[in-house]
This record gives C-alpha cells, structure tokens and sequence, in this order.
C-alpha cells in the first residue's frame, strides 16, 4: 500500500529518479512519441514499501530429483539451461547439449517421463540447434532456433503445430532467454542494446558494434508466418563499453559491447496476467510494465545504493585475481587475463538489485545483494499491487529457477563431479500481508 511521501524523501526519490531514468516523464513521453502519439497514458503510481524487513521460514519438502550418471537415459543431462513448469505441474527441463542438437524433456508431479519435445533434423518439429524454451500455462512449448531463425511450436502432447519465422535481421548473433505471455500468442524478451553473452555484433565500416542508446522489454507475437516485435517498455542502457575479441587478418577488430563492472543488470519476469515486472536501475524500484501501455506502477523500498569507492574497487580486482589463480592450470600463462582485470572499468554504484523472478500467482521475488558487493543478501517478496511479504534472510534460499503451482519450485544443482540434476521442492504456504 502506498505511504505517505515527505518532502525529503520525495527530494531523494524524484533525484534518484531523474539519474535512473525512472520517472513518467521519460517513460511516458517517450513511448508517446514513438508508438502511440494520440492516446494520452496513465500516470505511473509509484508505491514506496516499508523500510524494515520482516523475516519469512523458507519451508521447503523436496518433492523429487532427477539427473544422474546412473539413470535413465533421458535424464543424462548435459547442460540444463532451461526448467518451466506448466499451470498442472508439468515440468520441462531444456538439455542444450543432449543429444546432439539440445532436447526438451517433460516429466510429470513425480518425475516421471512423460514425453520428450522435438528432435535433431529438419523436418517439421525438428532443429538442428535449440537455443531457448518457452512454455505456456496450458502446456504448449516454443522452441527457439537461432540458426534457423524459427520458432518451433508443439502443443501440450509435443507434437509439433506449426513454425513462425523470426524476422529482423539475419546477422544478428543475439538471442535473449524467452518466456511466454500468458493469455496470448506471444513471448516475451529483452533487448539488451548488444549486450549479453550471446551476443557479438561487428560493423565493417567502423569494427565496432553499433551503438545503443537503450535497452527494452519486448512483445514478440507469434500469430503470423513471421514474427512481430512490439516494445512493452523502455528501460535505461548504463553506459556501455567495447571489449575486444581478437582481430581479424583483414585488419578489422571484432569486438563485443560490455557494461561496466557493478553496472545495474535488466532483470524480468512474466506476470500471470500477461504483464512483465523489471528492474534496470541501482535502486529497489521494481516496475510493472503492459504492453501498449508501458510502466503503470513502480515499487520501491529505501534501500540506497551503495558507491563505488577506490577500497571497493581494489578489492574486487583482488578478488578476480585470486579467483583466477586458483582455476588456472599449473603453467598457465596468465598475462593477459590480468591485464584485463586490470583495465576493468568501474560503474558509481553497487545496485540494491541482484536477481528478479515472478511466480505463477504473481508474486515477485527480489534478490538484493549481500554485505560483499558481488554477495546475494535478502530474497523479498512483493506483490504487483504494491504489498510486502516478507524476506527471506541471506543463504535461506535462492532464487527457484521455475515456479509452478501448488507451492512447487525447481532448482538447477550441480554436484562436485559436475552431474547436474534437477531439484523440485514444495514451498509452505504463501506469507500473506
């Protein structure tokens, strides 16, 4: 609920604000200008939350585990990178080096084998190289194919439907993890204005990549032949620098857009109602954003940012030089790698923000960070409509990796002999406010 604001906070917050690019002015007058010139937009309501956190148990019962060397065959993971559960509990867990060209397995509310999605070839319902999942409420899958530039279709049997075409454009190394939009033929994703660690863009005029000025939420739908993109919501680029890859015997160097160290990250996540809630500043302002509209709340706390001092710098150069003597090999030469830590580039702020999901009953899950700059701290729970839940303390819990009904989470975990399995848990009850 919202509190009342004094003048002093109100001081602090509007500054913050203006420095983030988080105030209706920006947001609203800019959408306004580019998509929807003659439809005047809502003002946001900004809904500031309590300061003092209130402690939550995080009561988990393990409900099953699958993954093993030992196993079945089709729980032999390689490379999980994805796990989505579906409205009845479903889980489907995206191997991107299993079998060859990535496979997607679904097991039921007791990890059973239920069917597998897709396969290597050409065909209908085939890939060469899945590269993101998406699943919806109802159970159908997307599987993107960057190679190809497809989406791949199945519905809730894993039978193929149909392909859409991406679009844009052909070059393009990115592909943003994906998600689907519930209660409509589409997806959601981010443009990250070149960034990412998919991501590698070289202009032959220059040799370096094209510059960005901002980076978005995005509506991709899915209803054609052919992709649609629309922007959901505008978020603000920190400022971005190039990072070289090597140079190509033509002479051009080929480089790849990266921000700076402690640069605030653009986290998201898909409300059941088809609404996305993000963070892309230093502070904790959580912003609910819908498409045609773009952000109509912004959810905050009084937790200030930290600055980047010299102390904060000389230590996290320390500790990337430790951790990159103890993972070497003996006789490795190391030159260069110090060389870039070295030359790291530092942003003014330590981000409040560290990690953002949503549940499919719509609450929002905030990590912040912890006493060390690059630590996780508290875990919060917030609601879209502007309640506090709860927090869980610091190594309580992280963050699932999929929620599904019924209280059901799944973690990615893997062991000491690097085996990855996939963990499925049932939280206690929701906190309620």
């Amino acid at each position: 609920m919202a509190g009342q604001v004094t003048l002093g906070e109100r001081h602090w917050k509007e500054r913050d604000m203006n420095r983030f690019g988080v105030t209706s002015v920006h947001i609203v007058s800019l959408v306004s200008a580019l998509w929807l010139p003659t439809v005047p937009l809502p003002a946001q309501e900004i809904v500031e939350l309590p300061a003092e956190d209130r402690w939550l148990d995080a009561d988990f019962e393990e409900v099953y585990r699958i993954g093993s060397l030992m196993g079945e065959e089709w729980e032999q993971f390689g490379n999980v990178r994805t796990v989505a559960f579906d409205a009845a509990g479903r889980l489907h867990i995206f191997d991107r080096q299993g079998w060859g060209a990535g496979r997607i397995v679904v097991v039921d509310r007791g990890g059973a084998l239920v069917h597998g999605v897709g396969r290597k070839g050409e065909g209908p319902g085939e890939f060469q190289g899945a590269d993101r999942m998406a699943v919806f409420p109802d159970g159908r899958v997307v599987v993107a194919e960057l190679g190809r530039r497809s989406f791949h279709i199945f519905d809730a049997n894993g039978d193929p439907v149909r392909t859409v075409k991406m679009g844009g454009d052909p070059g393009s190394a990115m592909l943003e993890p994906i998600a689907a939009q519930p209660g409509a033929d589409a997806l959601i994703t981010v443009s990250t204005g070149g960034l990412g660690a998919f991501t590698a863009q070289w202009s032959h005029e220059s040799g370096r990549p094209r510059p960005a000025t901002s980076r978005s939420v995005e509506r991709v739908l899915l209803t054609g032949t052919e992709a649609v993109k629309d922007t959901v919501s505008v978020g603000w680029l920190p400022p971005v620098d190039s990072v070289s890859l090597g140079r190509m015997p033509n002479g051009y160097e080929f480089k790849r857009p990266r921000l700076r160290t402690f640069a605030p990250r653009l986290y998201w996540g898909v409300m059941p109602d088809g609404r996305v809630a993000f963070s892309d500043s230093t502070t904790f302002a959580v912003k609910i954003a819908e498409a045609g509209t773009g952000v109509v709340r912004i959810l905050t706390r009084p937790i200030p940012p930290e600055p980047v001092t010299d102390g904060v710098i000389r230590g996290e150069k320390g500790r990337r030089l430790a951790e990159l003597e103890e993972e070497a090999e003996p006789g490795e030469d190391l030159r260069e790698e110090r060389d870039r830590i070295d030359d790291l580039r530092f942003f003014t702020e330590i981000p409040v923000i560290r990690g953002l999901a949503v549940t499919l009953d719509g609450d929002i899950w905030v990590m912040r960070r912890g006493e060390a700059p690059v630590s996780d701290g508290p875990i919060d729970l917030l609601t879209a409509d502007g309640r506090y839940l709860g927090s869980y303390r610091p190594g309580a819990t992280e963050i699932p990796d999929a929620f599904g009904p019924d209280g059901l989470v799944a973690f990615i975990e893997t062991d000491e002999l690097d085996v990855e399995t996939v963990v499925v848990k049932r939280l206690a009850a929701r906190p309620v406010n």
